[in-house]
């Protein structure tokens, strides 16, 4: 990703609705559980950005939650495919070298990460997953309002995301944190659809200045 063409040609990333089914969504692991202040505070935890020692890490936290989440929803010939085209060191090199992947670290353990990336004028949320082991302990909810905190300090108008359908756990984390569905796309081949929501990030006080 930007390089976004890099990660796109890689991984399978930016792309926007319509442009193509079985993309990566940003739910994977999600439960209602995970909107809460979590339970995670008597343990050491930091949020950051990634960087180049933590590859093998993050792509560890994908191959760990994508089976349990998604075997269920879409299947296991679904999951061995993302695995391959999105959960690769070379998918994923990219987008950390572009400082767009932050992690959750749990003791000095990376158990989370959130990656995003432009698409066509748009902020994407492409991915937040949390090991299964720490998804009742709030880190969701804390990689989340960094990324919602980055965009806005960033200038960003709106966050977008997707997640497949059947993951409802992962609908009602985003709606918690202000995300309305805004369009479905068809997966084909027996996949879930996508999930297209929005989430605005400008405030009042914002708004007004640009006025």
């Amino acid at each position: 990703m930007s390089g976004e063409e890099d990660v796109a040609k890689a991984g399978g990333e930016g792309r926007a609705p319509g442009r193509s089914a079985g993309r990566p969504s940003a739910t994977v692991g999600m439960s209602g559980e995970e909107s809460g202040s979590g339970t995670a505070t008597e343990r050491s935890v930091v949020v950051r950005q990634a960087d180049g020692d933590d590859l093998t890490a993050v792509v560890e936290v994908g191959h760990r939650t994508w089976p349990v989440t998604y075997g269920p929803i879409a299947g296991d010939d679904y999951v061995a495919m993302g695995l391959a085209k999105w959960w690769t060191q070379e998918a994923t090199i990219p987008a950390i070298r572009a400082g767009r992947v932050l992690v959750a670290e749990v003791d000095g353990e990376i158990v989370g990460m959130a990656s995003v990336g432009p698409s066509e004028g748009h902020l994407i949320l492409w991915k937040l997953y949390v090991l299964p082991s720490h998804q009742r302990d709030g880190l969701g909810a804390r990689l989340l309002r960094a990324v919602i905190d980055k965009a806005q300090e960033d200038g960003y108008d709106e966050l977008r995301l997707s997640y497949l359908a059947g993951n409802d756990g992962a609908g009602a984390f985003y709606e918690h944190f202000g995300f309305r569905e805004t369009e479905r796309e068809s997966g084909g081949s027996g996949i879930p659809d996508s999930v297209w929501m929005a989430r605005p990030l400008r405030t009042d006080e914002q708004e007004e200045r640009q006025s």
